[in-house]
This record gives structure tokens, C-alpha cells and sequence, in this order.
């Protein structure tokens, strides 16, 4: 029996191998973006001017995309190329689908990211002459000529290699963890670091505690969670305010593979609920095994309850090295990975192409929904990242240590988008197109959204702020999409709705930053516009 028939007998139990096309009765639409961007992307960003950051790390030979205009990396401790003239660092333009080379000068290999209240994108760590380096690219129009920058006058306490960074409500940025760092630090620096014993104490033989997965929660504190445990931090005070209960089903972080997201804050903004999906079965790094079957449960806890509990769910599918990307609608995508296996160089296999749909809202046993799914294997160093028209854009994998494409499952230079079912042609009408909204508000400020839609609106329309995350390795590092307060739309003379907004409240509930405000009728998101929400 071929592995189709073993889907549908299942119900949706087991995902198909590489071999199974596209399925169009499945909701969901792909389309390939880019056949070759010449890097495979490691990280990936989207700016405030609608163009991707994509990067890679140094330390890898050539790519397929050179630097130009004569410039060329020089590094005699460089393990491939002294004398490297390929780019590793790219920016793509969405609106014409170009690629512009970046020079980045030192190695980047599982380093960790943070968007800035400006907009700059924050780079921290790496491997090599990149363990204690600090970057920033400074975005820019798809025309300019904008590039990263290595800082000289700073650099981190302890090297970060695995290590995650998020935004706090002043606009500053924790750097936590890392392989062999259990510390946490700050950008811009303030006492150095801090001892962080938590990390230590869940790392077990196959370092699970490594790319912590940090939620800033609304009281301001972080929920942390390494290994198959989870404590909230008062990083002001430096002291564990809770302790959760351990997650069922074993590591979930590096090298583990599993994956979290915050849900979508909403109401009083109170109420802040963590979900944690996926894994490898404990055991199959350290065997090395590439065939060990990954589970598929999720733990969901309401993080600021007084009594926090974990829900457990299954997911249709095992999976390691998926993605968990907030859409617009406060659902949750599952996108790229394997079924079996583990992280690391060469270690997975049986791609799980299937991306899969989280309705928080449902009731358990109803919440997930099987997509429609792709073709091309996004395996380790593989990415996903939200666009400002809906769109989940899917770059990189490249399980290789080198640049690698006579392989079953090659360097991946190819780089498409996954439409959810509320970006198909039968839900044209309900789009919104946002007309008029405020370039810059601030906290608790009273503003306006006009909107026009072509069908008479039915209900309420939602205004949703989503941030950019800096994504990599499987965690989308400061993802957060809070549905802000509003009131009944209004039409006018002209046509258009007018939809009374109440901008979050604070720091907590939405740091400062650039944001994508999507208005969202009947589940169907607008493209969005970007607001800068400011102090």
C-alpha cells in the first residue's frame, strides 16, 4: 500500500515522503518565489520595507551567489575559503523578487536575532571569529545599498552559539542561553552577565536546553522554557518567579527539534497561553539515528493562570524542525521538517510536507487541520516567516556542512510562499484593503483605520499587530500578534468603514517596534501596513 493510500486510511495520521504532489483538495496553495536566491537561508527577517533578510553562515565554502563589485571576505582562519568573494547574506525585494548580496564578515552559524524598536535587525553570536560578535542591518528601500554592520565598540560577555534573544517592553533586547552559556545578558549592555542556573540544571547528554524558547509574557515577565521544562523569569530581579509542571514527551529544544509559539493576546490582554509542539524521541541524537520515529504531541498552558496546567494534544503528523508561525487570524501554521530523526547535519529523514493548521479556538480534538502539501523537502536550516500580504514565505534547508546538492535531500537555494485557504479566490470579496491608517501610534492611544471591503461587512472587523521575527532553526525568536481593541465598524459617505482601535497598552503587551496591522474580516486578512508603535 503506497503512502497516499496510508493517508487517507489514516485520516490524516501519517504524512507522505517527497514523492506525493501537490494535493488540491487540501486547502492551501503553494507558488515558488524565487528558483534560485544563491544562498541557503539559515535566518531570515522581513523589514519594515518589505524586503527579507536572508543569511546563512560564513564557514561554509562558495555559494551560488558572489559578492560583486570586487568585495571580498578575507579570513585565514576560514575552514573553507581564505579569500571567500560569495555572498552569505542576501536581501530580497518582494515586490520584484530580485536578490541584492550583503557582506557579512564573521561566522554566523547558529547565531540568534532580535528586531529592534527602530526597525534594525539585531544579530548576536555564531561560531568562530562570530562567538562574541554583535551585528545590525539597518533596512532600507529594495533600491538602497543599506548592509550589515559588525560592531567594534561592543561585543557580548559570553559567546552565544544556540542562544535566543527577545525584546523586552523598554525596547531593549535579553540574550539567553547558549552552548555552554548559562547566562543571560542585554543589548545595549547593562551589567554584564548575569548567571541564569535554570539552563544548567535541564541540560542533560544531548544539551537539550540549547535555542531556549523565550515568550515575553503581558505581566513582563519570560516564560523560559529548555528541555521538557519551563519557568517564568523576572529578569529584572534575576529570580524564577514560577515553576511549571514538566511537558510530557520528552526534550523538545535543540537538538530535539520541537517548536513553540505564544498564542495571540487578546481582551485585557492578561491571559498569555504557550504551546509547545513536536520533538524527537530522546536518545536519537546522541545514537545518531536519522530513522527514529518524531512524536507528535503539543502541550498548551495558559501561562499567567494560578494554577498552570498542560493540555496535551497530538498533532495528524510526528514532527521535528517545524515552524510555528502566527498568521494574521490568530491561528497557528505548522510548516517544514521531518518525521524522523533528529537536528544536526544529516540526521533527519522522511520530510513532513504537510503543513498543518492550529485553531487555538476550537475545542480539543478539533484544532488541527491538514494543508496542502508542498513538494520540496525543508529540512534543517529551513525557515518560515509571515508576510505583510498574508503569505508564509519558506526558504532555505541545507542539512549538509557544506553546500551540498548531489544528496537526497540537497542545499535548497529555491524559495517559495504557502497561501492559507483565506487568501483563496473564493474569499476575494471578504478581503479588506486598509485605505487610511496612522504611520506611528502610541501606547493606550485612541486612533482610526479606514477600510474598504468588497462585500457589506458582517460582524466585527478585527485589527491585528503582528511583529517580524528573526527566524531560525525551527523558533521564530519574539513572535507576537496581539488583536487590539476595538469598536463595531462605522461605514461612511465614501464607502468605507471607519473601525475605532485602541493601541496596546504597553511594553509588556507589545514591545516597541514595527508592526504589521493586518484588519481581518470573517477570518480574511487585509494586506498589511506597517505602524510603528511607540512610548
Amino acid at each position: 500500500m503506497d503512502c497516499l493510500h496510508l493517508f487517507l486510511l489514516f485520516t490524516f495520521t501519517f504524512a507522505c515522503s517527497s514523492t506525493i504532489s501537490t494535493r488540491a483538495d487540501l486547502p492551501g496553495t503553494w507558488e515558488l518565489v524565487l528558483a534560485d536566491a544563491g544562498i541557503s537561508s539559515m535566518h531570515t527577517a522581513v523589514t519594515r520595507f518589505n524586503t527579507v533578510v536572508l543569511l546563512d553562515r560564513t564557514n561554509i565554502g562558495p555559494s551560488r551567489k558572489m559578492l560583486g563589485r570586487g568585495r571580498c571576505r578575507l579570513d585565514r582562519n576560514d575552514r573553507a575559503l581564505k579569500r571567500d568573494c560569495y555572498a552569505h547574506s542576501a536581501i530580497l525585494d518582494l515586490q520584484t523578487n530580485q536578490i541584492r548580496p550583503l557582506m557579512i564578515l564573521t561566522d554566523t552559524w547558529c547565531s540568534s536575532g532580535q528586531i529592534l524598536a527602530d526597525g534594525t535587525v539585531l544579530q548576536t553570536g555564531g561560531d568562530l571569529d562570530g562567538y562574541k560578535k554583535i551585528r545590525k542591518f539597518s533596512p532600507c528601500e529594495a533600491n538602497g545599498l543599506c548592509d550589515w554592520v559588525e560592531l567594534d565598540d561592543v561585543e557580548l560577555v559570553n559567546g552565544r552559539w544556540y542562544g535566543t534573544d527577545q525584546i523586552l517592553p523598554d525596547g531593549s533586547v535579553i540574550i539567553l542561553g547558549g552552548k555552554g552559556a548559562n547566562t543571560v545578558e542585554y543589548y545595549p549592555p547593562r551589567n554584564g552577565a548575569v548567571s541564569f542556573p535554570f539552563l544548567a540544571d535541564v541540560e542533560d547528554k544531548q544539551m537539550d536546553n540549547l535555542y531556549p524558547y523565550v515568550h515575553l509574557l503581558p505581566n513582563g515577565h519570560l516564560f523560559i522554557f529548555a528541555n521538557d521544562k519551563a519557568v517564568m523569569y523576572d529578569y529584572e530581579t534575576n529570580k524564577i518567579a514560577r515553576e511549571y509542571p514538566p511537558l510530557d514527551g520528552g526534550p523538545r529544544n535543540y537538538p530535539s527539534a520541537g517548536s513553540s509559539a505564544m498564542l495571540a493576546l487578546e481582551g485585557d490582554f492578561a491571559t498569555a497561553v504557550i504551546v509547545v509542539c513536536g520533538g524527537a524521541q530522546f536518545g536519537a541524537f546522541i545514537q545518531r539515528s536519522t530513522d527514529t520515529p518524531a512524536h507528535g504531541s503539543c502541550g498548551r498552558i495558559i501561562a499567567t493562570s494560578a494554577d498552570p496546567t498542560w493540555e496535551m494534544e497530538d498533532m495528524p503528523f510526528g514532527r521535528i524542525m517545524g515552524d510555528m508561525v502566527m498568521l494574521p487570524t490568530g491561528d497557528v501554521l505548522i510548516i517544514n521538517g521531518a518525521q524522523a530523526g533528529t537536528q544536526g547535519f544529516e540526521m533527519a529523514s522522511n520530510p513532513c510536507l504537510f503543513p498543518v493548521l492550529y485553531r487555538p479556538t476550537q475545542p480539543a480534538g478539533l484544532r488541527f487541520m491538514t494543508l496542502n502539501p508542498g513538494t520540496i523537502p525543508r529540512m534543517y536550516h529551513s525557515t518560515a516567516n509571515l508576510l505583510p500580504d498574508g503569505r508564509v514565505l519558506i526558504a532555505g534547508s541545507n542539512p549538509h556542512y557544506f553546500y551540498k546538492f548531489n544528496a537526497e535531500f540537497p542545499t535548497e537555494l529555491r524559495i517559495e510562499a504557502f497561501s492559507p485557504e483565506y487568501l483563496s479566490s473564493d474569499r476575494a470579496n471578504l478581503r479588506p484593503v486598509i485605505e487610511e491608517i496612522p504611520e506611528t501610534v502610541r501606547y493606550g492611544e485612541a486612533f482610526d483605520v479606514f477600510v474598504t471591503v468588497p462585500l457589506p461587512v458582517v460582524g466585527i472587523l478585527e485589527v491585528n499587530l503582528g511583529n517580524a521575527p528573526f527566524a531560525t532553526h525551527s523558533f521564530q525568536q519574539g513572535q507576537r500578534l496581539v488583536k487590539i481593541t476595538v469598536t463595531p465598524s462605522v461605514p461612511d459617505a465614501n464607502g468605507r468603514y471607519r473601525v475605532g482601535c485602541t493601541a496596546p497598552p504597553n511594553g509588556a503587551v507589545a514591545p516597541p517596534g514595527y508592526y504589521m496591522a493586518f484588519v481581518v474580516n470573517q477570518g480574511v486578512p487585509s494586506v498589511a501596513r506597517w505602524v510603528h508603535l511607540i512610548a
